[in-house]
C-alpha cells in the first residue's frame, strides 16, 4: 500500500472543517499536532479572509528601513551609463559633488545594486596547480640521489619517528634510511653531509628542478667538494620513488593519526 501525501493545505482545510462541525479547539489542535495559538491563528484568518488565508503568506518585510530610494537608484545607473569605467567609489564621489544635500549611500550598496543590474564584471580566480618536481635523467650512479620522508611512526615511547631514505636515481640502490625525530632541514643535511663523504661525489651541473625539504640557495660543504647550493648536488624529492622502503617498518610501530609534522618548516615533506 502507497504512503498517502499530506500537503499542509489540505490538513488546514479538515482543521478548519472539524471546528465548523462542533469540535473542541484543544483537543482537535492536540490531535493535528499544533498549539492553540496556531489553531485560533488559523481559525481567525478563515473567518477573516475565507480559504484565500489558508495558503502560506510571504514572509519578507512590508517595507525596508535602508532600502536605496528609486530616485537616487536611476541616479546611480545613470552615471555608470555615461562612465562605465567607473566603479562605486567614483560614483559615490559624483553623486555627492552633484547631490550635495542628498545623504550618499554607501559604496557597499552602490556596488550591490551595480551587481543586481548586472554591471559588475567578476574576474575568474586562477586556481594554481601543483606539480610535481621534475627528474633529469641520470644514466650513472651517484648522477641523481632522490630523498624522501615516509611519513610518520609512533615509537613505543609515544614519540614520533620521521623516516628519511636516500636513494640513487639510476641504480635504485637505497643508500640509507634514518630514522629523525624531526623533519626540519638541519637534521636532514646532517644525512646527506654524512653519506655524501662515503657514497662519492658528482659533478656539479645546471640546476634542474627546485630544491626540496624547502631549503632555498643554502651553501653547504659535501666532503672535500665545495657546492654552491644544495641544488647543484641534483638531490630532490621524490614521492613514492622507493616502493620497497614504505615496507621497512618496525614491527611494533603503530600507523600515527596525524599526517604532518607537528614542526615541520613546510607542508611538503
Amino acid at each position: 500500500m502507497p504512503w498517502k501525501e499530506c500537503k499542509p493545505m489540505d490538513e488546514r482545510i479538515r482543521f478548519i472543517a472539524r471546528l465548523l462541525e462542533g469540535e473542541k479547539m484543544a483537543p482537535l489542535c492536540r490531535e493535528f499536532g499544533i498549539s492553540r495559538v496556531t489553531g485560533y491563528k488559523i481559525f481567525k484568518r478563515y473567518k477573516d479572509c475565507g480559504l484565500d488565508a489558508l495558503y502560506n503568506r510571504s514572509r519578507a518585510p512590508y517595507r525596508q528601513a535602508n532600502k536605496l530610494p528609486y530616485q537616487a537608484e536611476r541616479m546611480i545607473l545613470g552615471i555608470k551609463k555615461a562612465h562605465p569605467s567607473w566603479g562605486a567609489p567614483k560614483i559615490r564621489d559624483k553623486l555627492i559633488r552633484q547631490f550635495p544635500m542628498i545623504k550618499p549611500p554607501a559604496i557597499s550598496t552602490i556596488r550591490a545594486m551595480l551587481d543586481r543590474h548586472g554591471l559588475v564584471k567578476r574576474k575568474k580566480r586562477r586556481r594554481h596547480k601543483a606539480k610535481g618536481t621534475p627528474l633529469v635523467a641520470a644514466h650513472e650512479p651517484n648522477g641523481l640521489w632522490c630523498a624522501d620522508y615516509k611519513g610518520e611512526v609512533m615509537l613505543g615511547n609515544k614519540q614520533y619517528c620521521y623516516p628519511l631514505t636516500i636513494t640513487d636515481y639510476s641504480s635504485r640502490h637505497l643508500i640509507t634510511c634514518e630514522g629523525l625525530k624531526s623533519t626540519k632541514s638541519d637534521f636532514a643535511f646532517t644525512i646527506f653531509e654524512a653519506h655524501s663523504r662515503t657514497s662519492g661525489y658528482r659533478r656539479p651541473s645546471a640546476p634542474s628542478a627546485k630544491p626540496a625539504l624547502g631549503v632555498q640557495r643554502r651553501a653547504v660543504c659535501l666532503g672535500q667538494c665545495a657546492v654552491r647550493s644544495f641544488q647543484a648536488l641534483g638531490l630532490v624529492v621524490a614521492l613514492g620513488h622507493q616502493p620497497a622502503a614504505h615496507q621497512a617498518r618496525a614491527p611494533g610501530a603503530k600507523r600515527p593519526s596525524r599526517t604532518h609534522a607537528p614542526d615541520a618548516e613546510d607542508g611538503s615533506h
